[in-house]
């Protein structure tokens, strides 16, 4: 007999840069132990002592673009002249693993996220 297997949660916090978004995600990461941080993908330059994979997928405008074309975000948006986004399968490798996935995201891709969940949305679409 197939198991039932409980999804883990999408869950966003989004709202415009500099408002605390960092600061709550950490304080959630560090109280839920089932609970994977989402790391975005950007076409900005590495500052300081980020790290690829780590803080951010770095790439290239031409490759970012490919991805979109090839529909690999979840949600993805140009701010202040940078592409940003969420790669689709770590987000759904999360989910169908039974662990919640934090996205730590500008406006612009939070409306791309609840206009494609909805607010009732039992699954990833």
């Amino acid at each position: 007999m197939a198991e039932n297997k409980k999804q883990g949660l999408v869950i966003v916090i989004s709202a415009p840069s500099g408002c605390g978004k960092t600061t709550v995600c950490n304080e959630l990461l560090q109280s839920c132990a089932n609970m994977k941080k989402s790391v975005s993908a950007t076409t900005r330059e590495c500052r300081g002592e980020e790290k690829n994979g780590v803080d951010y997928f770095f790439y290239t405008k031409d490759v970012f673009e490919k991805m979109v074309k090839e529909d690999a975000f979840f949600e993805w948006a140009e701010v202040f002249g940078n592409f940003y986004g969420t790669p689709k399968q770590p987000l759904h490798d999360a989910v169908d693993a039974g662990i919640d996935f934090l996205l730590n995201i500008d406006v612009q891709g939070g409306a791309q996220v609840r206009k494609q969940l909805g607010d009732d949305a039992p699954e990833l679409h």
